[in-house]
């Protein structure tokens, strides 16, 4: 039997948010989440403006689109957070972790958001230039300090722990 050859495929766009919904609402969502460290080892955090997390301290970090490879999606959800041209290969992977939200993007009642999450550590001491969409301010923290504040989210300290 005869492989079928590999097809490059154009990744879908981002989806209008009722059709993402419809999404959250039946199925898990693979995301991408970024570890960044400066200089001195602190990692930088973002104050989440949406939910799910709206309102807590998390590391920047995106969705795969259908069809988009992760290579396609990791330097291009480092371009969209960071403001940074990376690949993937450059990166350490942390492993698989699975986040569990009541909550999702539309606040709509009945449903929560699950993501199957893949972080992955950027070399330590780049320079990041993260846009305001998705976080409504950002700072650097020790690792010790990110573990003991009540404001960073729970998935976010599980990266450290």
């Amino acid at each position: 039997m005869a492989s079928s050859p590999v097809v490059e495929r154009l990744p879908a766009a981002r989806l209008p948010l009722g059709e993402f919904l419809e999404v959250v609402a039946r199925a898990p969502l693979v995301s991408i989440d970024l570890i960044v460290r400066d200089g001195g080892g602190r990692i930088l955090l973002g104050l989440r403006r949406n939910a799910p997390a709206r309102g807590y301290w998390f590391v920047p970090g995106g969705c795969v689109y259908k069809n988009e490879t992760l290579d396609h999606a990791y330097t291009r959800i480092v371009r969209d957070e960071l403001g940074l041209t990376a690949q993937r290969a450059n990166a350490r992977f942390l492993g698989v972790f699975e986040h569990l939200y009541d909550e999702n993007a539309g606040d709509q009642a009945g449903f929560g958001t699950h993501y199957v999450v893949l972080p992955h550590a950027l070399p330590e001491g780049l320079t990041v230039t993260p846009p305001p969409e998705q976080h409504s301010e950002y700072r650097w923290l020790p690792v010790a300090a990110l573990l003991n504040d009540p404001l960073v989210h729970e998935y976010t300290k599980a990266y450290f722990r």
